[in-house]
């Protein structure tokens, strides 16, 4: 029963008809895996940084809470990085070299946003006063495609991960059995 044909009924009424197309509804147990995954990414994805010798510089309470603004993202149905591991992958960056405007507006906006949402009052006051309340059409479009790319890379490296969890398993399970069979 996954796939539904659609049959409309004329009651009389003037309407448009629907559109005769097939609609594929996804399995139980591919919904079930696609919610475990993205549970697992949630919780045990690694953290997509910027190459620099300052990665270790952010700080830890940013960190510990990028598990918990992925699981809201993750709610909310977003397939993009949360704003708060977005504002981790930038800081590293900022102390490179100096930022174009945009994304100096960009950072100083997640600061912001961050600071709000895990209502950090020092922060908040700082931000403020230097961060802008809106970004524009183009700063917005932006940060959604740097989102976007965290995203992508992050489940990328967790696949990556699972697969060479799954080969080293099986390897110590062939060697159990072989084990088993030769005594």
């Amino acid at each position: 029963m996954e796939n539904f044909n659609l049959v409309q009924l004329d009651f009389g009424f003037d309407c448009e008809p629907l559109q005769k197309q097939k609609k594929t509804v996804k399995s139980n147990k591919k919904q079930t895996d696609d919610f475990v995954f993205n549970f697992m990414d949630c919780l045990t994805s690694p953290i997509i940084v910027f190459k620099s010798a300052w990665q270790d510089t952010i700080p830890k309470d940013i960190l510990k809470n990028i598990k918990l603004s992925r699981l809201l993202c993750s709610m909310q149905q977003e397939e993009m990085a949360s704003l708060t591991e977005t504002l981790a992958y930038i800081m590293p960056r900022t102390y490179e070299a100096p930022m174009p405007t945009e994304w100096v507006n960009i950072y100083t906006w997640l600061g912001l946003k961050y600071a709000t949402q895990f209502q950090n009052s020092d922060q908040l006051n700082a931000m403020t006063e230097i961060a802008p309340s809106e970004l524009s059409e183009y700063e917005m479009r932006l940060l959604n495609n740097l989102r976007r790319w965290i995203y992508d890379k992050r489940r990328k490296a967790l696949k990556d991960k699972l697969k060479i969890a799954e080969k080293s398993e099986t390897k110590i399970l062939y060697k159990n059995q072989k084990q088993l069979f030769e005594k």
